[in-house]
């Protein structure tokens, strides 16, 4: 798109009418990817945080981040441990960046609390948040934290927390005509969802309720998702672009992730020869995240973003 051209948002495009077969086949098989090299976007002086950093397509944003010249990533894991193998790597390949391991626990409200506290207390300045962190939950599990299912707690709640709270820190802690810029994933396979349980009151609670809702992953990871877009585009509504930039992104069916890897062996299995014929490599899933956060402007601000494009 040229530069003097203006976006329309997604929330004022029309509906999506294309069905789901054809819409995965151009996404995954007619679409080409921008490739997004330092004389595009220079990272140089940008400090980067990413969710979920030390795996999949977190990682491999990291690596592109880092590649463009970032100077500082925070990578917000659960598991510090092996944040830091990872971390130690990425060290050996970016010298002259800083990388930090932090811990973050999605499935905790005081986690993600304490976290920004320390984003707070310990940066002077933020530029970037790539909101990477999710789940595709198999079977029904609650959070211990907060009582809440964990696909809701952790690809809704805990998310669309996280952003209200880093909100205020990155308006104070970007660059001075820069705003900072929060890119969140999402999945258009939120359309897909049925949503059974959207007349139920109160609403949050019979997500965690088999009996007045009935258990389906695929459901649920589906409606997660849609929650969190109905979520952000309304948030965009209040806050100004011209101090933080939110976007959502479609990374597309990716392989070499760890998005599924709670499903059983046989299902697991038939899905890993699926992606082998159709899936996204994981860099190019990465690429998505890398053009909302370095190419994509005020433009892009409470809209879905699907081949690196507004999408309805």
């Amino acid at each position: 798109m040229h530069p003097t051209e203006t976006m329309v948002a997604s929330k004022d495009m029309p509906p999506r009418v294309e069905g789901f077969v054809s819409t995965f086949i151009k996404n995954q098989f007619r679409t080409t990817l921008p490739i997004i090299t330092r004389k595009d976007a220079n990272m140089n002086g940008k400090v980067a945080i990413i969710t979920g950093s030390n795996t999949g397509i977190g990682l491999e944003s990291s690596k592109q981040l880092l590649d463009l010249g970032l100077s500082r990533l925070i990578m917000a894991v659960r598991s510090t441990e092996r944040g830091e193998i990872i971390a130690s790597k990425l060290r050996l390949a970016h010298p002259t960046s800083i990388i930090d391991v932090w811990y973050l626990d999605m499935l905790s409200y005081q986690s993600v609390h304490n976290f920004v506290q320390r984003c707070d207390s310990e940066l002077n300045q933020i530029d970037t948040v790539i909101l990477n962190a999710g789940v595709s939950p198999y079977k029904f599990m609650k959070s211990e934290s907060t009582g809440h299912e964990e696909g809701i707690q952790v690809n809704y709640l805990s998310t669309v927390l996280l952003t209200i709270l880093l909100v205020p820190v990155l308006k104070t802690k970007s660059q001075k005509d820069s705003p900072g810029r929060i890119t969140i994933s999402t999945s258009i396979l939120a359309n897909l969802s049925k949503f059974p349980n959207r007349n139920k009151r109160p609403l949050l609670s019979s997500f965690d309720d088999t009996k007045v809702n009935p258990w389906d992953g695929n459901e649920r990871y589906m409606v997660s998702k849609l929650l969190g877009q109905l979520f952000l585009v309304k948030l965009a509504d209040y806050v100004n672009p011209d101090d933080v930039i939110i976007n959502m992104v479609e990374p597309g069916f990716v392989k070499g992730t760890e998005l599924l890897r709670n499903l059983p062996f046989v299902l697991n299995c038939f899905i890993a020869l699926f992606k082998i014929v159709s899936a996204r490599t994981v860099q190019k899933g990465a690429v998505t995240y890398t053009d909302a956060v370095v190419a994509k402007g005020k433009d892009s601000h409470g809209c879905l973003l699907v081949n690196c494009e507004v999408a309805p």
